[in-house]
């Protein structure tokens, strides 16, 4: 088969289309015929060797090795032991996140463990349906429901989501991207009054997703004009989240997505809350989304699409920024 594979880290450059065996599914496996790909930014972390990450708790990456963790196809065939799908079943996934930063999905065919997949809704093709999979499931799992008890790698304190409705403003930084164009319909479908903060190129796309206020950030800086927010989602995160917490009431809460460096004894004086979650995959959590898809509460916005083949003009896309919506590679 076909697939992208890195044998050194560095840019776009690094990623190959060559010829690989074509993987078995261990027990509790599902071989699938990949149709479409949805990119990441772990994707391109780890294509550049994690440089921003000290040695000590860099995770170790054999080389070569197949990128990707998202992915909509057909199941090929299954373990023995497997019994929720079957050939032929149409199916979306994240692979093995994050035990595994990067899954082998740039490829025709990729192995996936069951409990990872769901059934791809009938009326959403395969390019739709893989730029679901981590961001549908990140926004999830910071705004609805965490799903699981890992803790967070960067904080002791437990995220849970609170509770979204007509009386809840929420702030969506990056509403733009992968995360934050799902995160904003998913506030909306629970009754929330959205805010989204992005470049004024994504304006139109996120009206027309529901947002009741839109901030063009190169124009004006939203932590001097928002108050009183109950929530911010900050999908850039980093050292400037902190720059949200004037935004917030007291009693609000921050949630950045990459989190920043920030100071517990300022958070109890503002009455805020600040956590974050690590993406876990699940398939269960995704079946959720794919009815939410199915039903048009949510939809998956595509930047661009590349083939396989092309991952490297993919990454080169990513690189340049101010993704609107996902990238996605197709796979013949």
């Amino acid at each position: 088969m076909k697939a992208i594979r890195l044998h050194e880290f560095g840019g776009p450059g690094v990623l190959r289309h060559e010829e690989v065996p074509v993987p078995e599914p261990a027990p509790g496996e599902v071989l699938v015929r990949v149709r479409a790909v949805g990119l990441n930014p772990p994707d391109w972390y780890v294509r550049e060797g994690m440089p921003g990450i000290p040695p000590a708790f860099r995770p170790p990456f054999d080389l070569p090795l197949v990128p990707g963790t998202d992915i909509s196809g057909v199941v090929e065939a299954v373990a023995a032991d497997v019994r929720d799908f079957a050939a032929g079943d149409e199916v979306m996934g994240l692979l093995r996140f994050p035990v595994l930063l990067q899954s082998g999905a740039y490829a025709e065919y990729v192995t996936a463990p069951a409990t990872d997949l769901a059934r791809k809704p009938a009326g959403i093709d395969h390019t739709h349906a893989a730029g679901l999979p981590m961001s549908g499931l990140t926004a999830w799992q910071y705004l609805i429901e965490v799903g699981h008890d890992h803790p967070s790698p960067f904080q002791e304190a437990r995220h849970r989501p609170r509770a979204l409705g007509s009386d809840t403003t929420v702030l969506v930084n990056g509403a733009g991207g992968g995360v934050g164009h799902l995160a904003l319909q998913l506030a909306k479908w629970r009754g929330a009054h959205v805010i989204a903060v992005a470049s004024g190129a994504h304006e139109t796309l996120l009206r027309d997703l529901g947002a009741d206020e839109y901030i063009d950030y190169t124009r004006q800086r939203p932590e001097d004009i928002v108050r009183d927010v109950d929530l911010v989602l900050d999908t850039v995160g980093g050292p400037a989240s902190r720059r949200f917490l004037p935004t917030l009431k007291r009693g609000g809460a921050l949630y950045p997505v990459y989190f920043g460096e920030f100071d517990d004894r300022e958070n109890a004086e503002l009455g805020v809350t600040v956590t974050g979650t690590q993406v876990r995959a699940d398939g269960a959590q995704l079946a959720e989304l794919g009815r939410l898809l199915d039903t048009g509460a949510i939809r998956v916005a595509i930047d661009s699409t590349f083939p396989l083949a092309d991952a490297r003009a993919a990454h080169e896309r990513a690189a340049r920024g101010h993704i609107q919506g996902k990238i996605i590679l197709t796979v013949p």
